[in-house]
């Protein structure tokens, strides 16, 4: 196997985490602006603990994809294949969910940012497996 697919690979499940972190500051920006539009009137999103956790494990875990790309071995393709599927369809789901809520920009930025390089990122992981 040659030394630059691994780096190839990895480079291509970046794209999508640079996306999903793009998306998510494009969301807080777009709800602070309806908040200052409003006049403060609008109810403040707060989080538990619990949430940022979760939502710092989730956004976190976009860089097990590209770092398991990099080890090159069978087992750890199809981990790579498995855990930035899922990472994939959360992220498209949880994207469209939120922007159908909060705007329809962001349907499309998370679609264009996320789902988008997400889908290139699984077909070339696949295509990558099945030639080894």
């Amino acid at each position: 196997m040659s030394e630059k697919k691994p780096v190839g690979l990895a480079i291509v499940w970046l794209v999508p985490a640079v996306g999903a972190a793009i998306f998510v500051t494009v969301q807080c920006f777009s709800f602070l602006n309806d908040y200052v539009r409003s006049g403060g009137t609008m109810q403040a999103i707060t989080f538990g603990p619990a949430e940022l956790w979760a939502i710092s494990i989730v956004y976190g875990a976009w860089v097990i994809p590209p770092l398991l790309a990099l080890a090159a071995r069978r087992a750890t393709d199809w981990a790579m294949l498995v855990i930035g599927g899922l990472l994939f369809a959360m992220s498209t789901l949880g994207g469209v969910w939120d922007g159908l809520r909060d705007g329809g920009h962001l349907v499309g930025l998370e679609l264009l940012a996320v789902t988008l390089p997400g889908a290139v990122a699984v077909i070339m992981s696949w295509r990558h497996i099945r030639s080894n």
